[in-house]
């Protein structure tokens, strides 16, 4: 066997999502053959791939196949997160922005936000929160830090904010600088100004994914956003019944635009069916059926998942301990299959823009 050997092979083992082949895609590192048995390296492009173990086999198939029958095969399977962000930008350290974003306000927005980064993080991936919703920030107390206050640090002359730390998370969120009791009252200006402060004034480090909670609607904030730097993508967030599908049309139609142009990776209906603790192979669906899998559909989205409308959840988010981190398997699962499809979804838009 000989290193070209099995490129060879491996150039025809495709990439599911990315519809190249792992050695196009530089997928293949680190390539030893000491007799019969070759080490290499698989570089997938999140922790959180899906296809892990499909693209393990293909690559044993392939050597099998066109090289060496009988030849024993070690494959170690690591993960880099892409990104087409260039380093000049603002964020520089900071991989892949995605907006979670929702046409009206009530759909669970926050809850799915703080899920779904407690789940990315848990495949290994650098997450942080941005809580933008000015008005109504509720991160805080979801991950259980409503009394916290970041500091600053100064270096070079700049006065650098210092996000919270929870989870192995980075947070930051209005509630942080404002009392809990208070109520934020800002013209639109005054809140992008806010969160351009968060953007450009927070020592972030470097993350593979930025999470950004916005506030319900289509307003300043979310201009400002889409204006100020490059999105990786957005996530919108429904429930299944007529009226918010009503406004989550809006929302799409927002990152759609042609002044915005957003990739949408796709939407996530919450609180698709009610299951009771006594009976967790019931589904009720109070707000309908397949509501947001069929507005997917209509609307040419990648759908991303059902979450289903359990007591824990809601539990865990007044506890500020987020539902992934209580170990309930259906919630879990459900969560982390949404992390699994939105880090699919952000490797194929990146994929797609090189």
């Amino acid at each position: 066997m000989t290193e070209q050997d099995i490129l060879k092979a491996l150039s025809t083992v495709e990439e599911p999502d990315l519809k190249k082949d792992l050695v196009t895609l530089g997928m293949i590192k680190n390539i030893e053959i000491t007799a019969n048995r070759v080490r290499f390296t698989v570089v997938l492009t999140t922790p959180a791939c899906p296809l892990k173990e499909l693209i393990r086999q293909r690559c044993e198939t392939a050597i099998h196949s066109q090289v060496d029958p009988k030849a024993e095969i070690d494959i170690e399977m690591t993960a880099e997160v892409t990104s087409i962000r260039n380093q000049g930008q603002l964020l520089p350290n900071v991989k892949n922005i995605v907006a979670i974003a929702s046409g009206k306000g009530g759909v669970g927005k926050s809850t799915i936000t703080a899920n779904l980064a407690l789940a990315l993080s848990r495949t290994g991936a650098k997450v942080g929160i941005i809580d933008a919703d000015i008005s109504g920030p509720s991160i805080p107390i979801m991950f259980g830090v409503e009394n916290e206050k970041p500091y600053v640090r100064q270096e070079n002359g700049k006065n650098w904010i210092i996000p919270i730390e929870r989870f192995d998370m980075k947070i930051i969120s209005m509630g942080f600088l404002a009392p809990s009791e208070s109520a934020v009252a800002w013209r639109g200006p005054m809140a992008s100004k806010a969160l351009m402060q968060f953007l450009g004034d927070t020592d972030w480090g470097h993350l593979d994914y930025l999470l950004i909670d916005l506030p319900p609607g289509t307003g300043d904030i979310h201009i400002s956003l889409t204006q100020a730097l490059p999105l990786t993508g957005a996530v919108i967030v429904t429930t299944p019944q007529k009226v918010a599908l009503a406004d989550a049309l809006k929302g799409v139609a927002m990152f759609r635009q042609p002044g915005t142009k957003v990739p949408i990776l796709g939407l996530v209906e919450n609180m698709a069916y009610f299951t009771p603790a006594e009976l967790p192979n019931h589904k009720y669906y109070i707000f309908g059926q397949d509501g947001g899998k069929k507005f997917a559909e209509n609307n040419v989205l990648p759908f991303l998942g059902q979450i289903p409308l359990v007591q824990s959840i809601r539990e865990s988010g007044d506890m500020g301990i987020p539902a992934v981190a209580n170990a309930e398997p259906a919630t879990m699962e459900a969560f982390e299959e949404l992390a699994r499809k939105v880090a699919q979804q952000i490797a194929i838009v990146n994929a797609e823009k090189n």
